[in-house]
């Protein structure tokens, strides 16, 4: 028998001062068996930083050809692919060809240092991609603040997401590895 995903519920207040977007969003997340808390803050500091009325969570883990994030149009066109962790340069590709934006937050400290080094050149035609660096004491942090409900305030401005709940706050510095070009 198949284990089921665990459900989460956050109420998240995003006050996002570099795109002037300030929304409140009641999202459930379904976080797989296999997956840590620390992944699921991961997307759910994804949401935060890529906030919009369209973005949605993916079936991720429980579904390869999912991302873990994504906007669609009204037709069903992607507008924007959003992974967390660190995926194969396949993926990302594919991902590129599918979507008009292609995100990563990628986590892991020294083996988010190691699958940089590996696949970042392989990258170098992804024209549509951004690549950002998590701390790994942020991500640890984060994990932290895990609870079956969340109420939770993320405030985004000057490249760092300071996400704050009843038990803390985190500050995440987004440490920008790759961009597309202007």
């Amino acid at each position: 028998m198949a284990l089921k995903a665990t459900i989460y519920k956050a109420e998240l207040q995003v006050a996002d001062l570099e795109r002037h977007y300030y929304q409140d969003h009641n999202l459930t997340l379904a976080r797989h068996p296999s997956e840590t808390d620390e992944r699921m803050m991961v997307r759910l500091l994804a949401f935060a930083h890529n906030a919009h009325e369209g973005l949605e969570f993916g079936k991720g883990l429980s579904d390869a050809e999912e991302p873990d994030l994504w906007q669609r149009d009204l037709t069903g066109a992607v507008e924007r692919w959003i992974e967390a962790g660190l995926p194969d340069e396949r993926r990302i590709l594919k991902a590129c060809g599918r979507a008009d934006q292609v995100v990563v937050y990628a986590y892991g400290g020294r083996a988010a240092e190691l699958w940089w080094n590996q696949v970042g050149p392989k990258l170098a035609r992804a024209a549509n991609l951004t690549v950002f660096s998590l701390p790994w004491a942020a991500t640890q942090d984060l994990s932290k603040l895990v609870r079956r409900t969340m109420r939770l305030q993320a405030t985004i401005q000057e490249g760092q997401v300071l996400v704050t709940s009843e038990d803390g706050s985190v500050a995440v510095d987004l440490d920008v590895l790759r961009r597309p070009a202007q």
